[in-house]
């Protein structure tokens, strides 16, 4: 079924995908990762390691992911509840919808994924967690596979917004978004839902719910159950290096 807005129109983006290559072989992490079970509620597993591509890709497999903070920047959660958009939830406003449709921007993946994650990085007045190291460490892991961005550019040419991302087994961990004009971070999720229910991903995980992601149909689950979907989605892999998506 495709997407359609709150007037029941269909939305559909033109993507064009630009990932390097299938997930590549990574060494064991040297590093025993917490229970996350027995963490508390705020989600803090633990500290140390490092933000080596083995070390992140097991994390998530685990159920973890990095959150740096300013008196540590090797911190990591797995927090309860857990934030998560189901992939038949998109809550896509009548004006979105119209975005969409209008052709103002263009979408792609996997095109410009270190400028995207400088592009989050970029919140005045707010600070950032995504240390130098975070963005060395994602960057590796996604020209060896396992990383992804969504970019949407403008008519100028110019990166007007996206947003980024791990995916392990079928379960894809959005880290961030971030917006240089209306509606750019909206029209990146709408993308990246449409090509995750294309590839046959089970799982989105958002970590975190706010009140702009509540909006847009994010919803918490209990850890327990979050882990339990993470553990069915492990059992897949999907494929992002698909041809150009309708409409391209």
């Amino acid at each position: 079924m495709p997407l359609v807005d709150s007037a029941g129109r269909e939305v559909q983006v033109a993507i064009e995908v630009h990932t390097p290559c299938a997930p590549r072989h990574l060494p064991p992490c040297p590093w025993q990762l917490p229970v996350v079970r027995r963490a508390p509620p705020d989600g803090l597993v633990g500290g140390g390691g490092d933000f080596e591509p083995s070390t992140i890709v097991a994390a998530y497999l685990a159920g973890i992911f990095p959150w740096p903070h300013p008196e540590e920047e090797y911190l990591w959660f797995s927090p309860d509840p857990r934030a998560v958009l189901p992939l038949d939830g998109l809550v896509i406003s009548q004006r979105l919808g119209r975005t969409v449709r209008s052709g103002r921007f263009r979408v792609t993946i996997d095109a410009a994924f270190e400028a995207v994650m400088r592009g989050c990085t970029d919140r005045p007045g707010e600070g950032t967690w995504i240390t130098p190291a975070l963005i060395r460490g994602y960057t590796a892991l996604q020209q060896l596979g396992w990383a992804h961005s969504v970019e949407v550019w403008n008519s100028r040419g110019e990166l007007a917004g996206g947003l980024y991302g791990v995916c392990v087994g079928a379960m894809f961990g959005a880290e961030s978004m971030f917006h240089r004009e209306t509606d750019a971070s909206k029209v990146a999720l709408v993308a990246l839902v449409q090509h995750a229910r294309r590839i046959g991903i089970e799982l989105i995980d958002i970590q975190v719910l706010t009140p702009h992601t509540e909006r847009l149909g994010g919803v918490s689950i209990p850890r327990a159950e979050y882990l339990r979907r993470l553990g069915r989605a492990l059992n897949r892999r999907v494929e992002w290096r698909t041809d150009h998506e309708p409409g391209a």
